[in-house]
């Protein structure tokens, strides 16, 4: 049994964020029933095809969902999602902003026929304000939240690799229903709430904007180095491997000078005696490194980092990262069914002993319509078609 067994969720979504979020609902046994625009689908569907004719972020995101394809300005499709909605814990939907209301849809609407359900919404910009309306893509709200102004080089901005305001908003989604429905243990009721991808990034834009904002100056883009610790960034073997290390301390300094470099003079060195001077002297620093990893094949830096406990990876690529001896070793993958066929997925990062998170089929389009009609109607096939 999993934690979310006999919670239906009912999700009128698209594209990353709120499917993020209720695919990890259905990890944790929720019944997800995923409402899709007829023909088309989830324009998500559509990003690439890639995983054998599927769209990779489709695969990602909707396993363990159901499918049903309803025109949600249609009456009969809409009486069908309203009955839908009548029998669900939790209501999801990321549509344009004031689209939920116009369609008798908003919260207050819902939590007045039912007190119990819980009610998300997931937007861009959030409720009001001059950017309410403004669409909103990860990359765009990336610029808006100021994470790109962090990442990349010093001369170039550039967008994070992976989608991470739909993450953090979908994640803030998943963890506030999860609230939602502890309160509702407590209370009994439900109650509506928002996330938005700007509001989501900004949180984890902590560190930089108290940063910025009381010390008067932006942290600097630096590419693959800290701002404001060193060393600690990528550093080249003899064979020209890149080796990241992350030295955090002092102590550790003293060990990597002692037992990496062999040269435990360095430490006392006024140029990098102390982070703050490290930093300072980055170029210096880097040279000094650089001149010593020379002579070193990068599995015996890593030997000695090792053995000197100094913090320290392997830049690898994805296709190196699917293939990585840890998760290997953990026996992190799963198969999971899909329209075209078995796939291979990543088990979810929360590690329960005894507890296999729910790994189910990636829907087709309108997979299961005629199903859940027939459990509406009541009788097999009615309603169906």
């Amino acid at each position: 049994m999993l934690p979310l067994d006999g919670i239906t969720v009912v999700a009128l979504e698209q594209a990353v964020a709120a499917p993020f979020a209720t695919r990890q609902l259905a990890d944790l046994g929720a019944r997800v029933i995923k409402v899709e625009r007829p023909g088309t689908g989830d324009f998500a569907r559509g990003y690439d095809e890639t995983v054998r004719g599927m769209s990779s972020h489709f695969v990602w995101l909707n396993r363990s969902k159901e499918s049903i394809a309803l025109d949600v300005k249609d009456p009969g499709d809409a009486a069908v999602l309203r009955r839908l909605i009548a029998r669900a814990d939790v209501f999801v939907q990321n549509l344009a902003p004031g689209a939920a209301e116009r369609l008798g849809l908003g919260a207050e609407a819902l939590l007045a026929d039912r007190p119990r359900l819980v009610v998300c919404a997931v937007s861009g910009y959030g409720t009001g304000g001059p950017y309410a309306h403004a669409k909103a893509y990860d990359l765009l709200v990336q610029c808006e939240a100021g994470a790109m102004s962090l990442t990349g080089t010093e001369r170039e901005p550039a967008k994070i690799g992976i989608p991470v305001a739909d993450i953090a908003a979908g994640m803030y989604a998943y963890t506030g229903i999860l609230t939602a429905l502890y309160e509702r243990e407590r209370t009994g009721r439900g109650g509506a709430f928002e996330v938005s991808m700007l509001e989501a990034l900004g949180e984890w834009m902590g560190y930089p904007a108290y940063f910025t904002r009381y010390g008067g100056t932006v942290p600097p883009r630096s590419g693959a180095e800290h701002a404001a610790i060193a060393p600690y960034g990528p550093y080249r073997a003899a064979d020209g491997t890149r080796i990241f290390l992350g030295v955090q301390n002092e102590r550790e300094w003293a060990a990597f000078c002692a037992r990496v470099l062999e040269l435990p003079e360095l430490a006392n060195d006024p140029r990098f005696a102390r982070n703050s001077a490290r930093v300072a002297h980055r170029d210096a620093l880097r040279a000094r490194i650089e001149e010593r990893f020379a002579g070193l094949a990068a599995e015996e830096i890593e030997r000695r980092l090792a053995a000197a406990r100094i913090a320290h990876g392997r830049l690898r690529d994805v296709a190196e990262f699917t293939a990585h001896p840890q998760l290997a070793a953990r026996d992190r993958w799963r198969t999971v069914d899909s329209p075209v066929g078995p796939l291979e997925a990543l088990l979810p990062p929360v590690t329960a002993a005894g507890r296999e998170p729910r790994m189910d089929r990636i829907p087709a389009l309108d997979e299961d319509r005629d199903r859940i009609l027939a459990e509406l109607a009541g009788t097999e096939g009615d309603m169906a078609g």
